[in-house]
């Protein structure tokens, strides 16, 4: 999302929770195709680094016109995987949806400055159908939360910022790459009506495309980039 966006003439603030060299490394494709692009590290379920975060980029730009909420605590691999499912929950809660929610509260205020100004959040295509499972409820019911708060944000800041989601399916992540059966991912790609998992970069560039003015009269949807999965 940061480099197509960089890619648009967009100046990013990249915030990352741990992994400096991963954000390091995307810093330098932008700079490397000639754009501007700088780091900064925080926990968004702590609400003194959602303020930390936003007064360096404030700090660093002088304004922002463009925030992304796409931060997702991994509760699938790692450490994560092995809490109990109430640890999990919480986790879920606290970085997902409370995140979200305190971090657009915090922008807002620096977006309403500018019209025209676009926030956008990041749900989940099964929290609009449901798959069961316990880590898939966990999920669906912390998705469809930002779902119902991007709805309602939007009617609050309009008509001075718009505000939509974007909802992915199956994208090809280190999770679907390494984690998951060959039998599970043959059912999914035949599920799906473009025969195909998604990239990234078709997240990233739906993500452009609602920040564009070619977006300018839409704001509290959902656009879901999944291939056609779920209906």
């Amino acid at each position: 999302m940061a480099v197509a966006l960089a890619r648009e003439g967009a100046q990013v603030v990249i915030n990352y929770r741990r992994s400096r060299d991963a954000a390091d490394t995307c810093v330098g494709q932008i700079e490397g195709q000639g754009g501007w692009a700088m780091a900064c590290q925080a926990d968004v379920a702590q609400s003194a680094d959602i303020a930390r975060l936003l007064s360096s980029a404030v700090g660093a730009l002088g304004g922002i016109d463009l925030w992304v909420n796409m931060a997702g605590a991994d509760i699938l691999t790692g450490e994560g995987a092995r809490l109990p499912d109430h640890e999990k929950l919480a986790l879920l809660l606290d970085t997902d949806l409370r995140g979200t929610i305190l971090a657009s509260w915090a922008a807002a205020e620096m977006l309403s400055a500018h019209s025209g100004s676009c926030l956008i959040n990041t749900s989940w295509d099964q929290a609009l159908r449901g798959m069961g499972g316990r880590n898939p409820e966990m999920f669906a019911a912390v998705k469809a939360g930002i779902t119902g708060f991007t709805r309602a944000l939007a009617r609050s800041l309009a008509p001075r910022v718009r505000v939509n989601e974007v909802a992915p399916g199956w994208i090809e992540t280190a999770f679907a790459e390494r984690e998951m059966r060959a039998d599970y991912r043959a059912a999914v790609v035949s599920a799906t009506p473009l025969q195909r998992f998604g990239y990234p970069e078709d997240v990233a560039e739906a993500v452009v495309f609602l920040a564009s003015p070619e977006a300018s009269f839409i704001t509290g949807q959902t656009l879901k980039v999944n291939g056609g999965f779920v209906s």
